[in-house]
């Protein structure tokens, strides 16, 4: 089965004051990282956000067909753009999730039976833009949008997902704060 990595690069990084995607993190924007970890996990990434933004990143990008629909509608794009059957969706401020750590996950997605795996944290709770979705929930992950239900959560809620406990502790954590980004490279 084929495999894609996309890096959700389209937020508005409101509480970072900067885009995040653009943050340098050991000499490579943030966004550059994770897509070269992800990559190394599926075999090829794609950066979901506009190409005139982030097309000097070295990625191939696609565009949201429901721009400021969040990320949601990053996910609806990797999921139709018949890229990959399996479609490992990261958030681009997630500095801490490695590729062999990715590989497991996508190895745990297509063994579940279910029709995406989503990293959880120590309380259980999924993080969703961590996360594999199989192409096939395109069709709803459209149709939510369309009746304006934004929140990835709702796509949770109407499928069937496995649980895939997160490997270490930074492993799905986002930065969303100067201060958070701050503590990251401490």
């Amino acid at each position: 089965m084929a495999r894609g990595a996309f890096i959700l690069t389209g937020g508005r990084s409101r509480r970072m004051g900067r885009d995040k995607a653009l943050l340098d993190y050991h000499g490579l924007p943030l966004a550059a990282h994770v897509a070269a970890q992800a990559a190394a996990a599926a075999g090829r990434a794609w950066l979901v956000g506009p190409a005139e933004r982030y097309g000097h990143l070295g990625y191939p990008c696609l565009e949201d067909r429901f721009p400021g629909a969040g990320p949601l509608s990053g996910i609806e794009a990797a999921l139709r753009s018949g890229l990959a059957d399996w479609c490992l969706v990261l958030g681009c401020d997630m500095p801490g999730a490695d590729a062999a750590s990715l590989r497991r996950l996508l190895d745990f997605a297509e063994t579940r039976g279910a029709d995406a795996a989503v990293t959880t944290g120590e309380d259980g709770r999924p993080e969703p833009l961590c996360a594999v979705y199989h192409a096939r929930l395109a069709p709803l992950a459209e149709a939510l949008l369309r009746e304006g239900r934004l929140a990835v959560h709702e796509l949770l809620a109407s499928i069937r997902w496995a649980a895939f406990p997160a490997p270490h502790p930074r492993f799905a954590a986002n930065i969303n704060t100067p201060a958070e980004w701050a503590q990251w490279n401490r």
